[in-house]
């Protein structure tokens, strides 16, 4: 729910500068990648808590919300790996580990992306990017283009996840329950309205408007 929107504070991290940040954030997936051991995301796991902290009591608040919404996402992940190196001979614990390697090094790098966005005004980020992408207009891409759409992405994210709980607030008020058949049609009917309102809000502005478009 926290996804695209930045919690104010005036700690070091939140202080510090742009490309600082996006180097942690690079540093812990490489980490992450290149050493695919249990002890390195366990240590990589606690580094963003410790991160988390040194931002703030309201940013450490928020350090558990993918474990409280994804956890059966991590929890599939983590038994299927479990179950790849052990059908590949490995022993129980072997097995036990590498999962933990695995899917611990991925949430590490997860809270680190999602620290950035914590600490970091949309605004400020997509502005970063967008500098970033500049040497793209040599071949045709256009940078602020680009980071307009990460910026919508980000920012649909949360909005879409909220409508998603309103629905199923709603069913369970109904006594339909959790039933994915009810409660499919309202979440994507109410997907395709964000989206409307999202064009007609670009097109408002002229940001949909194109120049090559032929004349007479």
């Amino acid at each position: 729910m926290t996804l695209g929107l930045a919690i104010p504070g005036r700690s070091g991290i939140h202080r510090a500068p742009l490309w600082a940040k996006y180097l942690v954030v690079l540093a812990f997936g490489v980490c992450a990648l290149a050493w695919r051991e249990a002890p390195v995301a366990l240590a990589l796991i606690g580094l963003t808590v410790l991160l988390y902290a040194a931002a703030g009591r309201r940013v450490l608040a928020c350090w558990a919300d993918p474990l409280r919404y994804l956890w059966w996402m991590f929890a599939i992940l983590g038994a299927h790996q479990w179950w790849l190196a052990f059908s590949a001979g490995a022993t129980g614990m072997e097995s036990a580990a590498r999962a933990v390697a695995i899917v611990g090094g991925m949430l590490a790098a997860l809270q680190a992306a999602r620290l950035l966005l914590l600490v970091t005004e949309l605004t400020v980020l997509m502005d970063g990017l967008g500098r970033a992408l500049r040497p793209l207009r040599h071949v045709g891409i256009d940078p602020e283009a680009l980071s307009l759409g990460v910026s919508l992405m980000l920012r649909s994210i949360p909005a879409i996840a909220a409508s998603a709980v309103e629905v199923g607030d709603a069913a369970r008020a109904r006594g339909i329950g959790r039933n994915p058949v009810a409660l499919a049609g309202p979440v994507v009917v109410s997907a395709i309205d964000y989206a409307h309102r999202t064009g007609d809000a670009l097109a408002a502005r002229g940001l949909l408007d194109h120049d090559d478009e032929p004349t007479g």
